[in-house]
This record gives structure tokens, C-alpha cells and sequence, in this order.
């Protein structure tokens, strides 16, 4: 990947990422599964690639050659965000505030909603998290109650 040219987006936004449709993957997941084992470590320190790396691990045992694609543009990503990562800065008031946010019924294969949620101390990022709801949800404004949730189960345990 030294000779490639890098993107401005972790993943393109028109591919939808859908599991293999027979039982055999197409392409082979050995390479697959090590790059995002590696990738997994560089989640904690650049949050912006937390999202593509956790869609694209969902994939590990039913993977097509777009799905290898998309893991390669994700190091396309990488590659031009090199000097880019987490500024913490010194001097901010000691503040806590939670963003949250859900969509609904997201995922085409289970119909269920993701849940994402970034917890700042002052104007520094101090921890995030996009997951699956483990239920599906009736309608958006059920998605974004159990989004908020999550978002103040973890606020009030940090406030301790």
C-alpha cells in the first residue's frame, strides 16, 4: 500500500456493507482477520476510525472482495491521516459532557439500530463508543431513549 494514494473518508458512503450471500467467503480471511486485529489497537487513539473498524469486523467470517476493498481503503485513510490524532489541552475547565446519537433500524440484515456516544472533559475527548442495540427498536425516538441511556449510564459512572 506504499504506492497508494490516500482518501479523505475511512469508508465510501454508497457501499453498503452486507455479509457474503453463499456460506463460503470469497476471499481469504487470514490476512483479513489480522489486519483488523491490528487495526483494533489503533481505534484507541484515533476515534475516527473506530466506526469503519467495527463495521468492517463484523465481516470476519463471511467476507467478499468488497469487503477487503474497504479494509484497504481504510489504510488508504490512515495513510493520510498519519500526523493527525488525539489533542488533549491543558488549562480546560473540568467539565463532563455527553453527545449521543442512534439510528434507527441501521443494520439491513437485523433491522436493529446503532448507538454511538462521545463523552468530552472540557473540550477533550475522553471516551466514545458506537455499538448494535441488542434489541430492535419500533421507532427512532425508542432507538434514541436506549442511546441515551447508554450515554448517562456511562456520564453518571465517570461523575463518581
Amino acid at each position: 500500500m506504499d504506492g497508494a494514494e490516500a482518501v479523505s473518508t475511512p469508508l465510501a458512503t454508497s457501499d453498503k456493507l452486507l455479509p457474503a450471500q453463499s456460506g463460503i467467503a470469497t476471499v481469504d480471511v487470514t490476512q483479513y482477520r489480522h489486519l483488523l486485529g491490528l487495526l483494533q489497537y489503533l481505534v484507541i487513539t484515533k476515534p475516527d476510525v473506530s466506526y469503519a473498524v467495527n463495521r468492517l469486523s463484523q465481516f470476519m467470517h463471511m467476507l467478499t472482495k468488497v469487503h477487503w476493498q474497504a479494509a484497504k481503503r481504510l489504510l488508504r485513510y490512515l495513510k493520510g491521516m498519519v500526523y493527525h490524532g488525539l489533542y488533549l489541552r491543558a488549562g480546560q475547565p473540568l467539565s463532563l459532557s455527553v453527545y449521543m446519537d442512534a439510528d434507527w433500524g441501521g443494520c439491513i440484515a437485523s433491522g436493529r439500530s446503532t448507538t454511538a456516544y462521545l463523552l468530552y472533559l472540557g473540550t477533550n475527548l475522553v471516551s466514545w463508543k458506537s455499538t448494535r442495540q441488542k434489541s430492535v427498536s419500533r421507532s427512532s425516538t425508542e432507538a434514541e431513549y436506549r442511546a441515551l441511556a447508554n450515554a448517562v449510564q456511562k456520564f453518571c459512572g465517570l461523575r463518581i
